[in-house]
C-alpha cells in the first residue's frame, strides 16, 4: 500500500513535525502539503491523494467545510481529522462532515500509521481519549451501562477473537499481516474502549457477547 497525503495544517512548525512522522511511515509513498482548507481544495482537485489529513481550526476556510467539500467532490478520498478538540461535539461535527478518522495532535506517534492503515480500510479511526468519550455517551444514550461488540471496529473485533482463541500476539501478527506493534496497540485501545484491564476480562466480554463459544 503506497499512500499518498495531503497535510493540511495553517501553522508551518506544525506541518514540519506532522510531516516527518509521515515520512517515517513505510506505507507512505509521499506528503504534500497546504496551509488552508481553500489551498486543499486545489490540490485535491490536481493530484487526488489517497488520504487527507486535516485541522480544524484554520483562518478563512476551516477543516469541517473543506473536509464536506472534498467528499463531495471526491468521495473516494478518505478525509481524517487532526485537532487539538476532543469533545464529542467536534467529533461528531467532523464525522458528519464525511471524516472517517479524528486524531489528537497530542496523539501518541505510534497513532499516525494506525489511524492512515484503518481509516484507508473504509473503518473509522479515533484516538482513544475520543473513543472512551463516544462509547460513554453511547451508553447514556441508549440507557445500557455494559458495552457491545458493536462499539469495536471490524479489525478490532478480530483481534479480540483472536486473543479469546488463546493466540499470542505474535500469532495474531502473522494470521492478520500486522506487526506485533500494531497488534499491541490495537489491542490496549480496544481494552480502553471497553473500558476492560487485563486479557481475563477480554476473554469473559468475548464469550459473554457471543464471539467466541466458551470450550467449557
Amino acid at each position: 500500500m503506497a499512500l499518498r497525503v495531503l497535510l493540511v495544517d495553517d501553522h508551518t512548525l506544525v506541518r514540519a513535525g506532522i510531516r516527518g512522522l509521515l515520512e517515517r511511515v513505510p506505507q507512505v509513498e509521499s506528503v504534500c502539503e497546504a496551509g488552508s482548507g481553500a489551498q486543499a481544495l486545489d490540490i485535491v482537485a490536481q493530484l487526488v491523494p489517497d488520504i487527507v489529513l486535516m485541522d480544524i481550526g484554520m483562518k478563512g476556510m476551516g477543516g469541517l467545510e473543506a473536509t464536506a467539500r472534498i467528499k463531495a467532490d471526491f468521495p473516494a478520498v478518505h478525509v481524517a481529522i487532526l485537532s487539538m478538540f476532543s469533545s464529542e461535539e467536534h467529533v461528531m461535527q467532523a464525522l458528519r462532515a464525511g471524516a472517517s478518522g479524528y486524531l489528537l495532535k497530542d496523539a501518541a506517534t505510534g497513532e499516525l500509521p494506525l489511524a492512515l492503515e484503518t481509516v484507508m480500510r473504509g473503518e473509522i479511526y479515533l484516538s482513544p481519549p475520543i473513543s472512551k468519550q463516544i462509547v460513554e455517551a453511547y451508553m447514556q444514550r441508549t440507557g445500557s451501562g455494559n458495552p457491545s461488540p458493536d462499539m469495536l471496529t471490524p479489525r478490532q473485533r478480530e483481534i479480540l477473537v483472536l486473543i479469546a482463541d488463546g493466540a499470542s500476539t505474535k500469532q495474531i501478527a502473522r494470521q492478520l499481516d500486522l506487526s506485533p506493534k500494531t497488534v499491541e496497540t490495537h489491542r490496549a485501545q480496544l481494552m480502553e474502549r471497553l473500558g476492560i484491564h487485563d486479557m481475563a476480562g477480554l476473554i469473559r466480554f468475548a464469550v459473554r457477547t457471543g464471539l467466541v463459544v466458551d470450550a467449557d
